[in-house]
């Protein structure tokens, strides 16, 4: 025992004595190499933080060496904040945390390298008026006086912000949309636009001049209309959207792509959310969704892109549920695409939808949910939903909704699509879901649905009788797609949201009439008619 004592007593000293006490940093000198001369921060909205973008350093030396100063070109007054190496700089205003500005005395290891993390929050003003970019650098001072800089560079966009206020004990600002179905008030976190607003001026017409940035939810209020123009840019924030009220309406008066060009969106109306990376791009449930609460008729949509919401469009009653049907809420929706939907693209609740060249994709639960029961007439349009799941559908059609322990149900007037494409990964792109209460003796709720010359992707439904092929009746001069082989509709590119047909549709299904005469792009449909929301491009 005590040679095992006296063994680690020696093992123990030499370890201690063997152990660096402290590395010798010396002033640097050295050509220090970067990840990036330049780093690019992607666009950004006046006043609104970016990401963090990194940038590496490696100390390519033999000598361990200490950075004198590593500082942003424009010191204390940059609107760039950096960490370097985990540390948050010299603390200027003594508010007790570094201001991410200036740093002394930086080391760094011979034959290693450190991290640099970068953001930005800017106002447009402080941007370059020419070009409305934001620049500065990273400066490396040297013991030796030489300086190497990296470049930071990032564009800076003005917009129109409507967010809700905050009272004096900083409580938002909220809005009502009444009780429901267990008299609970409805609220959200927003503000009512205003045609008068001291700041924005007239927040009912919104206009292609500038980006519209909402923060909570805004709402049209009662007895007012939403004019949305040409070209408009709307981003919301997360948890936010539009809310268009009972007696409210909205009119999105997008025009056609020049020349026909799917990806030329200048005259699109497009909403999307608020962080502008390339990152974030096809990012699914950044915002909430536009709620269509409205009753009225003039309701209307136009060449409106929907990007990455929750739910696109929720189109249901404002109060609680199990209201007679005199209440449902109405749209009309033309040339419409709807992409990176976390849960819905569109979903309806007893509602009356009529929509025309419209196209859905990448949706987590459907791309279309007509639920509820309702009144909904869709032609020349293409429902397809390949999201990474074996559980998403295209379109799903159905008369109830549960809700806790409650089961309400209403009449499914109509389903009518004419002239559709339903396309899926999944085996099946549609799902009728009718509900009939067990062991009653009390008539079913109306469940009428009709889909004429329609091509629909149904793998497994040879024992339901609601489906192809067994029932004729529902499904006229449909074509049913057993597999990816049969009927496949050669969409573009699926994983862009490129939708329109590779082949001529007409030549392989030529059931489709003409009934929307000019498709998504304006072009005429005049001859060899195609089904979906796309003329076959030749180009």
């Amino acid at each position: 025992m005590r040679k095992l004592l006296l063994f680690l007593a020696l093992i123990s000293g030499i370890l201690l004595t063997s152990c660096r006490d402290d590395f010798e940093f010396e002033p640097s000198t050295v050509q220090l190499r970067f990840s990036k001369d330049t780093v690019y921060l992607d666009t950004v909205f006046t006043n609104i933080g970016s990401s963090t973008y990194r940038l590496k350093v490696y100390n390519d030396s033999d000598k361990d060496i200490s950075i004198p100063t590593v500082q942003l070109g424009k010191g204390t007054n940059s609107n760039y904040r950096i960490m370097v190496d985990g540390m948050t700089g010299e603390d200027a205003d003594n508010s007790g945390i570094g201001d991410g500005k200036i740093f002394r005395n930086v080391e760094l290891l011979a034959k290693d390298s450190m991290f640099i993390f970068i953001e930005v929050t800017s106002d447009v003003a402080d941007a370059n008026p020419t070009d409305y970019l934001y620049t500065d650098k990273i400066e490396f001072r040297h013991a030796n006086n030489v300086i190497q800089n990296v470049d930071l560079v990032t564009l800076i966009q003005d917009a129109i912000f409507i967010y809700p206020q905050r009272d004096s004990q900083n409580v938002y600002e909220t809005i009502s949309l009444g009780l429901d179905e267990n008299n609970d008030p409805i609220e959200f976190v927003g503000s009512n636009l205003s045609e008068n607003d001291p700041v924005n001026g007239d927040e009912l017409h919104w206009t292609n001049q500038k980006p519209y940035v909402v923060y909570g939810y805004a709402m049209v209020p009662n007895g007012k209309n939403l004019v949305v123009d040409a070209g408009a840019r709307v981003h919301f924030h997360a948890n936010s959207g539009l809310i268009v009220s009972q007696t409210a309406s909205i009119q999105i008066n997008g025009g056609n792509p020049p020349g026909n060009d799917p990806a030329n969106l200048t005259n699109e109306v497009v909403f999307e959310g608020d962080r502008l990376e390339p990152l974030y791009s096809d990012v699914p449930g950044q915002w909430g969704a536009i709620m269509m609460l409205s009753e009225l008729n003039t309701n209307s949509i136009n060449h409106l892109t929907i990007k990455n919401a929750t739910v696109g469009l929720l189109v249901q009653k404002r109060l609680a549920l199990g209201e007679d049907d005199t209440h449902q809420p109405k749209l009309n929706l033309s040339n419409v695409q709807i992409y990176n939907c976390a849960n819905v693209g569109i979903l309806g609740r007893d509602a009356q939808i009529t929509g025309s060249n419209l196209v859905i994709n990448y949706c987590g639960q459907a791309s279309l949910a007509a639920t509820l029961g309702g009144v909904y007439n869709f032609t020349h349009c293409t429902f397809n939903n390949n999201w990474n799941s074996s559980k998403q559908f295209a379109v799903v059609v159905g008369n109830y909704l549960e809700v806790e322990n409650t089961t309400y149900i209403s009449d499914l007037t109509a389903a009518n699509f004419t002239n559709c494409i339903l396309y899926s990964s999944n085996q099946n792109a549609l799902k009728l879901d009718k509900f009939t209460p067990p062991n009653s003796t009390s008539p079913d709720a109306s469940f009428a649905y009709q889909f004429t010359n329609s091509l629909i992707k149904l793998n497994n439904s040879s024992a339901n009788p609601l489906y192809l092929p067994t029932n004729t009746t529902n499904f006229t001069n449909c074509y049913n797609a057993t597999n990816s082989q049969t009927f496949n509709p050669k969409f573009k590119k699926i994983t862009e949201n490129k939708l329109w047909p590779t082949e001529d549709l007409s030549t392989s299904m030529p059931a489709a009439i003409t009934v929307v005469t000019l498709d998504i792009l304006n072009k005429t449909r005049t001859t060899n008619t195609n089904i979906g929301a796309y003329q076959f491009i030749t180009n």
